[in-house]
């Protein structure tokens, strides 16, 4: 999948990921910002990933890790400073909840700052719900 926005290019393109832009993007957050390289590089090849290229350079980030039968979660949505506030994460999760593989599966994800982005998609805030067990 290659999907053209002004002068962006949203790609599914493993290929074309830059593992360190990758790295240097994930080390600015605030829930991956620990994770090492090795983990980076296992959890690409084991999700859907999306990249945002402008003039080749990557850009933005996001990764979709599914059963492919009931659920998918959406993590690591992430856009270059340098280039936010241009539709980039609005293009990104229109892109994602109209993929066709995921058309029929539940979605979830986490975040503490994006809320109002993501119920534009009809994901809905469900306190109290969610439970996570950290890895040793």
């Amino acid at each position: 999948m290659d999907i053209n926005f002004n002068e962006y290019k949203f790609s599914d393109d493993k290929k074309l990921i830059s593992i360190d832009k990758v790295c240097e993007l994930l080390g600015k957050s605030y829930w991956a910002n620990n994770r090492s390289k090795e983990k980076i590089i296992k959890s690409i090849e084991n999700s859907i990933c999306i990249g945002i290229y402008n003039k080749e350079q990557m850009v933005g980030f996001s990764r979709i890790v599914t059963d492919n039968a009931t659920m998918y979660w959406l993590c690591d949505v992430i856009i270059d400073e340098n280039h936010q506030k241009k539709g980039l994460g609005k293009k990104l999760i229109e892109i994602i909840t109209t993929m066709e593989e995921l058309n029929e599966l539940r979605g979830i994800l986490a975040t503490r700052d994006a809320h109002t982005l993501y119920e534009k998609y009809r994901f809905k805030r469900i306190p109290e719900v969610f439970m996570r067990r950290e890895a040793e």
